[in-house]
C-alpha cells in the first residue's frame, strides 16, 4: 500500500518568540507576486489545527502563514492584549516574504483569532482584508478568560479579561472601510451565536460579504475546503490589484 503525508510548509520558524508555518504557492513561473494570508487560530488551539487551510490557500496561489499566539504551542511569552501587535507583526512577516505582494496582505481569523483579526486590521491599515470565522465578542472572551474555560498560558488573568472588556470589535469593523471583510458563521455554532456576524455585518463597510450556513457547530466553517475556498476568491477579487 503507498502512503503518502500531507504537504509540509515550506519553511519553519521563529518571529519575536512565536512559531510560525509558511506555505509558498508554485512561483517558478515567474508569476506576479502571489496575495498573502496570515492565520489566526482561537483559543485553546495552534497553528497545525489550520494547515487544512494553509495548504489550500498556497495550492490556489497565495503565500500563508500560521502561527501559534502568545500561550499557545510551541509560543513563548503569555497570552495578553500584545496579541493584536503580534498579528501585525506577522503581517509585515508575511509581507517581506521575496515573491509576495505586500500590498495584498489579509488575515483570516476563526472565534478569538476572529476577534483579534477585526482588530487588528482596525489598528493597521496596510492589512489589505480580512476572513472573519464566528469572530467571538469581547463579552464572551472575557467571560472565558473569567471562567478559565481556555486552555491557553495567562500571567495576568485579571488584567486579560478587563483589557478584553474594554474592546469593541464592533467599532473595529467600522474601522474597515475600502478593505474587504467576509464573515462566515455556522446557524447551529452554540458558543458563538450566529447573530454576532449579522451584527457586524451591519456595521460594516462595504465591500462585505457575509456567509451564514445552515447547521453546523462552531468549527465547521473553519475546516470545510468549499467555504474556505469561496472566502480566498471573493477576498481576491475584492483585493486591489497588486
Amino acid at each position: 500500500m503507498e502512503r503518502s503525508s500531507p504537504q509540509r510548509p515550506d519553511r519553519e520558524g521563529r518571529h519575536d518568540g512565536l512559531a510560525y508555518s509558511l506555505w509558498l504557492p508554485d512561483s517558478a513561473d515567474g508569476s506576479a507576486p502571489a496575495p498573502g494570508v496570515v492565520v489566526v487560530h482561537g483559543a485553546s488551539s495552534r497553528k497545525e489545527n489550520h494547515a487544512d487551510f494553509a495548504r489550500l490557500a498556497a495550492a490556489n496561489g497565495w503565500a500563508a502563514l500560521t502561527f501559534d499566539l502568545p500561550g499557545h504551542g510551541e509560543s513563548e511569552r503569555e497570552f495578553t492584549g500584545a496579541a493584536v501587535d503580534d498579528v501585525i507583526g506577522m503581517t509585515h512577516l508575511l509581507g517581506s516574504e521575496p515573491g509576495v505582494d505586500g500590498g495584498r496582505v489579509a488575515v483570516r481569523g476563526s472565534s478569538l483569532g476572529g476577534f483579534l483579526a477585526i482588530c487588528a486590521a482596525a489598528a493597521e491599515a496596510e492589512i489589505a482584508g480580512v476572513i472573519a470565522i464566528c469572530p467571538a465578542s469581547e463579552d464572551h472572551l472575557a467571560a472565558g478568560v473569567r471562567q478559565r474555560r481556555f486552555e491557553m498560558r495567562v500571567g495576568d488573568p485579571l488584567h486579560l479579561e478587563a483589557w478584553l472588556a474594554a474592546q469593541d470589535v464592533g467599532d473595529a469593523v467600522e474601522g474597515l472601510p475600502g478593505r474587504p471583510l467576509i464573515l462566515m458563521h455556522a446557524e447551529g455554532d452554540t458558543q458563538v451565536p450566529s447573530e454576532r456576524s449579522e451584527q457586524l455585518y451591519a456595521r460594516a463597510g462595504e465591500p462585505r460579504k457575509l456567509v451564514i450556513v445552515p447547521g453546523g457547530a462552531h468549527t465547521t466553517v473553519q475546516h470545510d475546503p468549499e467555504l474556505q475556498s469561496l472566502a480566498l476568491r471573493w477576498l481576491e477579487r475584492e483585493l486591489p490589484a497588486g
